[in-house]
């Protein structure tokens, strides 16, 4: 018989045998709770994906309609190819690079963009392949473990106008972007410019996904569990703008092969009914797979196409400032309706300040119809000598001119109306003077507005003393029972007087009728107001401005024109909003008109003073 072991040996066995099993259980439950806690989101993917596959299913994005319906803004379907790269095997390479017909190299590229991404989230690999392509790779799925395929879309325009600048244009969203979303995806394109821009959050939608059955091979087998799973997409709001088509077709055609912008807007709501910065841009060319080349072409054009005239230049108004020097002045006493002054042709204070202007007997109303410099350097002497150049500032800004109007587009610039600081900043503490201020009253020196602004300080002379907030979309439609309105500003400008914006109102009439706009924007049965002037341009050809609105005692319209390099306003701008208006207003161009439209389609710039017109904003 063996030798029996002592019962303190078979007690130290049995714990050791113990030991090893709760220690072998506690490295099991502690595996376990790592797979199925900590590394769920790793590994619960991985073994769905034995026979499950989850697509995200994109919604359409949003479409972008006019003011009477009119689609200018859809989607086109586009296919693009998906990679998760957890399983994706790198040797595939070469396949891939032989089915889709580019280089390894570039592929590689973007496999390694994905993995930064993140490995277990699938991710577009390349967008907007051709169907030939995306249909063999569709077939050959089997042999690509981690590649996938999904139904996209680009944005499809309006095959008549650009609209360059109000709609903006899509790209694919940087790393910093989606690193910083909940939302955004590698490979998504985002609004970067325009109202797509400014609206991304709407336009865009939400994303759906759907669960596939897939064999062994990665083939689709079809619906898992009658799509139980599966979460539809939700398509984007439809943006309902102001814009009116037929009146952007024209204005953009008026404004072919000129530099400038124009604002054409409801002077009672705000409502942009056109809006051009010329030269625009071909936005269709970068929807889809951006044209590179054309892309670093208008970035690195001098003429800036990129660059939005109409909301962020910054150009002296020239007279079309004057309505509201004189609404000032008004306001603030230096002169009343009565005031009559005598022009000898020029004003001095030191040196002589100069008009083209006749000489003779000026009230505020002649004055605004034959665009005197005198009253308003008259004006801006007395503003000067009584210390009251920041409440005149405070006045013109009320207007809109100066300060942000609040559009629904990015990028929109502040102008220039200069008070006590601003010239303690540009010259130095009290080293200016009144030779520096006077020529504010006309629009020139260091005032500077956009064709914008503008817009919206012509219109508050046209509806009665409101500043609008100017804007582009009206309404957000995500169905029929869900419809969201904007909710634009209309505030009264309470010092404002009616018997003042009379005053101004006719000496406005009266340009139209007597003065510098009375060749092409004196319009048969259209009661045009309106304004012309000329900045002056030390790098060049002066620039030419027009400001309207009509019909005048019940205005449906006010427009502001900037054309840059092109010399009197009279002759360049005001030609351009004559027919605009007659547009809008009536519906066409009358064939009597027509010799105005060859004219303006065929504008060469003048720099001499056409003998029969009389202008303004010359300085001797």
């Amino acid at each position: 018989m063996g030798r029996r072991r002592k019962p303190e040996q078979v007690k130290a066995s049995i714990r050791i045998l113990q030991g090893v099993i709760i220690i072998g259980l506690l490295v099991l439950f502690i595996r376990i709770f790592q797979l199925q806690i900590l590394d769920h989101e790793k590994y619960s993917p991985l073994s769905m994906q034995n026979s499950l596959r989850m697509e995200m299913v994109h919604p359409a994005r949003g479409l972008i309609l006019d003011r009477n319906g009119t689609i200018l803004v859809d989607n086109q379907p586009i296919y693009s190819i998906t990679i998760t790269p957890a399983n994706f095997d790198m040797g595939k390479i070469p396949l891939l690079s032989d089915m889709l017909g580019l280089d390894e190299q570039v592929i590689l590229e973007r496999i390694q963009i994905a993995q930064q991404y993140s490995w277990q989230r699938t991710s577009r690999l390349f967008t907007e392949v051709p169907f030939e392509v995306f249909s063999i790779i569709q077939e050959n799925l089997w042999q690509l473990p981690g590649i996938g395929h999904q139904v996209d879309s680009k944005r499809n325009f309006h095959p008549d106008l650009k609209a360059s600048h109000i709609f903006g244009y899509l790209r694919e969203a940087s790393r910093e972007e989606y690193e910083q979303s909940d939302y955004i995806r590698l490979g998504d394109k985002i609004g970067k410019s325009g109202i797509e821009m400014v609206y991304e959050d709407h336009l865009r939608g939400e994303l759906g996904n759907e669960y596939i059955k897939v064999n062994a091979y990665g083939q689709a087998l079809g619906s898992f569990n009658n799509g139980e799973l599966d979460s539809p997409p939700q398509e984007g709001g439809n943006l309902i703008t102001t814009i009116d088509t037929e009146l952007q077709i024209l204005a953009e055609q008026l404004m072919e092969n000129k530099t400038g912008a124009l604002v054409a807007m409801d002077p009672q709501t705000g409502a942009i009914l056109s809006m051009v910065s010329s030269p625009q841009y071909d936005v269709s060319r970068l929807a889809g797979r951006m044209d590179m080349d054309y892309w670093r072409s208008i970035n690195t054009d001098p003429k800036t196409p990129l660059f939005n005239r109409a909301i962020s230049a910054r150009q002296p108004p020239g007279s079309t400032f004057k309505p509201f020097m004189a609404l000032v002045g008004l306001h603030m006493g230096l002169f009343n309706e009565r005031t009559v002054l005598t022009s000898p042709g020029y004003y001095r204070r030191g040196r002589n300040y100069g008009d083209l202007a006749d000489p003779g007997d000026y009230d505020i109303e002649k004055s605004i119809a034959e665009s005197s410099n005198y009253f308003f350097y008259w004006m801006m002497d007395r503003v000067a000598s009584n210390g009251q150049l920041n409440t005149w500032s405070n006045l013109i800004q009320d207007f809109g001119i100066g300060p942000l109007n609040g559009i629904d587009l990015p990028s929109e610039r502040t102008g220039i109306v200069p008070d006590s600081t601003y010239l303690n900043q540009t010259f130095g503490v009290r080293r200016w003077s009144i030779g520096d201020i006077i020529n504010l009253g006309i629009g020139q020196g260091l005032v500077s507005a956009s064709p914008l602004q503008m817009a919206v300080a012509v219109s508050s002379i046209a509806n009665g003393g409101y500043r609008v907030q100017p804007h582009i979309v009206n309404r957000i439609q995500y169905s029929e029972n869900d419809v969201r309105y904007t909710d634009p500003e209309k505030n009264k400008i309470d010092w404002l007087r009616e018997d003042h914006l009379n005053i101004v109102k006719k000496g406005m009439r009266r340009v139209i009728t007597e003065g510098g706009g009375r060749f092409y924007t004196n319009i048969p049965d259209i009661e045009v107001a309106g304004k012309t002037g000329t900045a002056q341009n030390p790098h060049g050809a002066n620039h030419g401005w027009f400001i309207s609105f009509a019909p005048m005692d019940d205005p449906k319209i006010a427009i502001a024109v900037l054309t840059e390099n092109s010399g009197f306003g009279s002759i360049s701008a005001a030609p351009v909003a004559g027919l605009l208006i007659e547009k809008y207003i009536n519906g066409e161009i009358s064939p009597q008109r027509n010799w105005i439209l060859d004219y303006v389609l065929n504008f060469q710039p003048r720099t001499e003073q056409p003998v029969e017109e009389v202008e303004e904003d010359a300085q001797l």
